[in-house]
């Protein structure tokens, strides 16, 4: 699915409820204030015309400015002066403070005089637009609303970054993604010529052990194809695919093919990488057992350890711990670590190392969770 990442002109960033709420809180706030301060320290100029005018008037002031702030703060976003022509958007940015600065005090100022106070001689301050332009009157509503522009333009760019980190995040996991399913696109075709070939090599010696071998073949590569679209999946299902995959490979070698299975109790739930052990059993077979003169042996381990799950693979196959020749890696296991590092980070260790009585240890370290840890953090 291709993503379109917006464009600066395309960039809207609604308030939201909270925000909202949040105003009208802020704006409350300072109607308590101004409603001390003008009980505390009344004006020797006006007298109010009932008791509570004071009181009154700071919160109609105090609303009337939580009803201009959102707007103002959209106004803000619309005019950022990121989007080209800024000194225009300056321009129009400080033309919207004035006008709005000076309705405002022309307002309050009309409500003053008519509903909430009377001048102490009789003589009302003249509330004509040129006259408060001349004598700046409404400078006071101007750094307001100034200061609402400043908090919405603070707000956008804070919005945009967020969301464009959001927006890489987003295409980060869908990147690793593509990539987990690329490096699994790669193993099932891989898995699929192995066993074929294996096949191919029993033809003619055990006509009745080829057909079933094919038959749990096609039970796999149905497995495979339902859980095509799963990273991870319980242990108890990576071992049941595993079990198949033993059993073509019991009747490749004829009986001498034994696998001893250790898994710890309580861990079939745990979650591991979906077809993780089969390319790493995979590997000790064929460059380990495979090579023996003598009855191959498979040790398959699985334990938990604190907060990890620590599978292992091992097969006394003849590489010995001083050997010269280096350790050999097929693509099921480069392919293994590539997705090991994809799905857990540096949260995940593999080892691929001889062990003291010849043969080879392949061990993976994964962090411990289940589907009911996911579901809980989901929560």
């Amino acid at each position: 699915m291709q993503t379109v990442t917006p464009t600066p002109a395309n960039e809207h960033y609604p308030l939201q409820r909270a925000e909202y709420v949040m105003i009208l809180l802020f704006w409350t706030f300072f109607a308590v204030l101004w409603s001390a301060n003008a009980l505390l320290s009344p004006s020797g100029r006006s007298v109010p015309l009932f008791p509570a005018a004071p009181v009154l008037l700071a919160f109609v002031t105090a609303w009337l400015w939580a009803l201009l702030t959102p707007p103002l703060v959209q106004a803000a976003g619309l005019l950022s002066v990121d989007r080209g022509h800024r000194i225009a958007r300056i321009l129009a940015l400080v033309l919207l403070a004035v006008v709005v600065g000076f309705a405002v005090d022309a307002l309050l100022g009309w409500l003053r005089w008519e509903y909430f106070y009377e001048p102490v001689r009789g003589r009302r301050p003249p509330i004509g637009a040129l006259q408060r332009i001349a004598r700046l009157w409404f400078i006071n509503q101007f750094i307001i609303t100034a200061a609402i522009l400043s908090a919405g333009l603070a707000r956008h760019y804070f919005r945009r970054e967020e969301a464009r980190r959001e927006e890489a995040i987003r295409l980060q996991a869908q990147l690793a993604d593509a990539r987990l399913a690329a490096l699994r696109s790669q193993l099932d075709p891989h898995f699929l010529f192995n066993t074929l070939h294996a096949v191919s090599a029993l033809v003619e010696r055990d006509p009745r052990g080829v057909r079933r071998m094919i038959a749990r073949l096609s039970e796999l590569l149905r497995t495979t194809l339902d859980g095509a679209k799963e990273q991870e999946v319980p242990l108890r299902e990576e071992l049941r695919f595993l079990d198949g995959y033993l059993d073509i490979m019991r009747v490749r070698f004829q009986g001498q093919l034994t696998v001893d299975l250790q898994i710890e109790a309580g861990l079939g739930e745990a979650l591991v990488p979906n077809l993780v052990l089969q390319p790493l059993v995979e590997n000790a077979i064929r460059h380990g057992t495979s090579k023996n003169e003598a009855a191959g042996r498979i040790e398959i381990n699985a334990l938990r350890q604190g907060a990890a799950i620590v599978l292992s693979v091992e097969d006394n196959g003849q590489t010995a711990a001083d050997a010269a020749a280096p350790v050999v890696e097929g693509i099921g296991l480069r392919n293994t670590r590539e997705r090991l590092a994809q799905l857990y980070g540096s949260a995940q260790h593999l080892t691929l190392a001889p062990r003291a009585g010849g043969g080879m240890r392949v061990e993976v370290r994964l962090p411990f969770h289940t589907s009911a840890d996911l579901r809980a953090v989901a929560v």
